[in-house]
């Protein structure tokens, strides 16, 4: 490895601003050690370390393939786009790799084809939308719709050509041949590393060995990075999950596709008619409850003890008595709720069979019976509640009603289903560890044994960063503790001349602090929502001094260097929600088996999350800044030590003058207090 990495090998020489960083070697070393003898490596490479490198290098010179699995498709892309050709120049040779995505995000010829016949459209920039994608769909070698940078991220129509699983045809489909989907598999059978994201890698790990097969190449050997993701995602994989935009999409792909005569087409439109009616009348049942949580006003919720947190609407627990209640007698009866969802799995069940009795049916016929009956299943399984290995929950997205189980222990999961059947994984992240231990990360995704290798980040952040704990803060659930979060904002923005993220918990409080923050400064302040997450950083990126409010999907997988980005302040310790059904019933989990939840479970994943949002600062060498954290529970609670060891380790201060004085570089006075004291 010091061949590649030392000072002069061949990544500097072809880098001419490679710095020299021990810590890569480090962490490469450690990873073909692991590549090459088999078992688990788990690495905290901190800020600034070079682990794409750390780990593709070694990959390459692996004998056999490889997956890569990244927590976003922007890291993604950016491996395949920009390291890959780096050290494809580097070696002076073409490398052997390919990326694959979600089905979602690649056209469909066969169904672009059919939507030019129907009623798919609204609007006329929609039509022309829809003819620029017609037009690149016959010219790009990919089919990927990340090639589409010229037109809006949501497209009203894309949801009817690409290239989902569950309308797929396999060798059916007249476009088998040329199919996207069929390009980009026989890509990654030949290729000796396979990029992909965790959604997909998960979607593949739970198809396997069933009827419809994988999605993946065969492999033995998987790098994740981003792995502090891997239990949140994966456990949305290992359930079930129904909404309205399921079945709605069921309705219209059933109505639309060519039906051999108009008798037939007649009966599949008087069914999915049907399913659509017991569909809305059914989604009707969860509406009173969503839209309280939407109406019910933010600072009442407080009081209420039941603000909710992050970027959704609300999740709330479903339990069998939703569905069925028992009279003076004991006798199970149904309740509204329970009639409207046996309705509507008999009209899933009557399209499903009225779908497989058609003669001469198209292709189309036998995936629309299947994902009929998939609907069914899982509409079935989640209304029962019976099974105690899962929580069960409802919300809001959007226009979208989304009703999920999902298992409460993932590491039996995935122990059995990942850890355990293949010969070596790497997991690597900037935040992996609290108070330097793996301990959490480990038990929460089921790895018995491992190798472990802390990487410190490269970065004087001594010098570079300042971290701010104002005193006198009310307490986080006190109605005077986002008057209190306005000032001291407003206060440390004028010391930073703006260059901000401001995160919240909340999206309640985020939009409260913002309409009143942007009143009383006069750098320009933007708002989450108000545009696509990339929009939103270009425009902080190009604009001076701007501030941008944000909430979760903020705090981790953003890149901002310079001065735009001087100052992250973060109003909460980011715990979540204990009456979350998913969160309430793992705690309980762990309750019922003698661990203290809050320590052994909420502490960890908050100080993960809290590493991923001050992490946003210091992205280089040059960087500098200032951390605040305004939640006074950090200083004043026994586990806000817990908190600050995971913290870089920057001077600490309490006095907000201190603030301007990390800009002067090389003369700043030092804060008036230290970590220690």
């Amino acid at each position: 490895m010091y061949k590649f990495f030392g000072p002069g090998g061949l990544i500097a020489r072809q880098h001419p601003k490679y710095e020299f960083r021990p810590g890569q070697i480090d962490m490469a070393e450690a990873v073909r050690q692991t590549l090459e003898k088999g078992g688990h490596l788990l690495v905290e490479a901190g800020t600034g370390t070079g682990k794409s490198l750390a780990y593709l290098i070694p990959a390459l010179q692996c004998k056999e393939r490889v997956i890569i699995s990244t927590g976003t498709k922007n890291l993604q892309e950016q491996l395949f786009y920009k390291d890959v050709p780096f050290l494809e120049r580097a070696l002076g040779r073409q490398l052997n790799v390919t990326y694959m995505k979600g089905r979602n995000n690649y056209v469909c010829l066969h169904r672009l084809k059919q939507a030019q016949h129907s009623p798919v459209l609204q609007g006329l920039d929609q039509v022309d939308h829809f003819e620029k994608v017609y037009d690149w769909a016959f010219k790009t070698h990919t089919g990927d719709r990340a090639e589409l940078n010229d037109l809006p991220e949501t497209l009203g129509f894309w949801s009817s050509v690409d290239a989902r699983s569950e309308i797929c045809l396999g060798q059916k489909c007249p476009d088998y041949e040329p199919c996207f989907i069929t390009r980009m598999r026989e890509r990654a059978a030949s290729a000796d590393i396979v990029i992909v994201n965790h959604h997909l890698f998960f979607a593949d790990l739970v198809l396997r060995g069933r009827e419809y097969g994988s999605i993946l190449p065969e492999y033995r050997i998987v790098i994740f990075d981003e792995a502090h993701e891997l239990e949140e995602i994966a456990s949305d994989y290992f359930g079930a999950e129904c909404s309205n935009y399921r079945l709605l999409e069921l309705v219209r792909d059933a109505s639309s596709a060519a039906w051999p005569d108009t008798k037939v087409a007649t009966e599949v439109a008087n069914l999915s008619s049907r399913l659509q009616q017991r569909a809305e009348q059914f989604w009707m049942h969860f509406q009173p409850a969503l839209d309280l949580e939407r109406e019910f006003p933010a600072r009442a919720r407080m009081r209420a003890g039941a603000a909710r947190t992050w970027d959704r609407e609300g999740r709330y627990a479903l339990d069998p008595s939703r569905f069925v209640t028992r009279d003076g007698s004991g006798e199970p009866t149904q309740t509204p709720a329970g009639k409207s969802l046996s309705t509507l799995i008999g009209a899933l069940e009557r399209l499903e069979h009225g779908l497989s009795g058609i003669k001469d049916a198209p292709p189309e016929a036998e995936t629309l019976a299947r994902r009929s009956a998939q609907a069914r299943a899982d509409l079935t399984f989640i209304g029962s509640c019976s099974d105690s290995r899962f929580v069960y929950w409802f919300e809001r997205r959007g226009r979208g009603t989304f009703l999920q189980a999902t298992p409460i222990e993932m590491s039996e999961i995935l122990g059995e289903a990942l850890f355990e059947s293949v010969y070596a994984s790497v997991l690597t992240s900037a935040t992996m560890t609290s108070e330097e231990s793996f301990a959490f990360i480990r038990g929460r995704l089921g790895i018995v044994k491992a190798r472990e290798l802390i990487v410190p980040s490269p970065f004087e952040y001594a010098r570079q960063a300042i971290l701010y704990l104002p005193r006198g803060m009310p307490d986080p659930r006190s109605l005077e503790f986002l008057d209190a979060v306005v000032g001291q904002t407003i206060e440390i923005l004028k010391r930073t001349e703006g260059r901000a993220f401001v995160l919240f918990t909340s999206i309640a409080q985020m939009r409260e602090a913002y309409e009143r923050v942007r009143k009383l400064v006069s750098f320009p302040c933007f708002l989450q929502g108000e545009g696509s997450k990339s929009g939103l950083l270009d425009r902080f990126r190009t604009t001076p001094h701007a501030v941008l409010f944000a909430t979760s999907s903020f705090w981790q997988g953003v890149d901002v260097q310079g001065e735009a980005l001087s100052c992250v302040i973060v109003d909460k310790l980011p715990f979540a929600v204990p009456s979350d059904p998913v969160v309430a019933a793992r705690q309980r989990y762990l309750e019922e088996r003698g661990v203290n939840a809050f320590l052994e479970y909420s502490v960890p994943h908050a100080v993960l999350m809290l590493k991923q949002g001050l992490g946003r600062l210091i992205r280089s060498r040059e960087d500098v800044g200032v951390l605040s954290v305004l939640d006074p529970r950090i200083r004043t609670k026994g586990y806000g030590a817990v908190f600050l060891k995971s913290l870089p380790p920057c001077p600490v201060t309490h006095q907000l003058d201190d603030i301007a004085r990390i800009f002067v570089r090389h003369s700043a006075a030092p804060p008036r207090e230290s970590r220690d004291e």
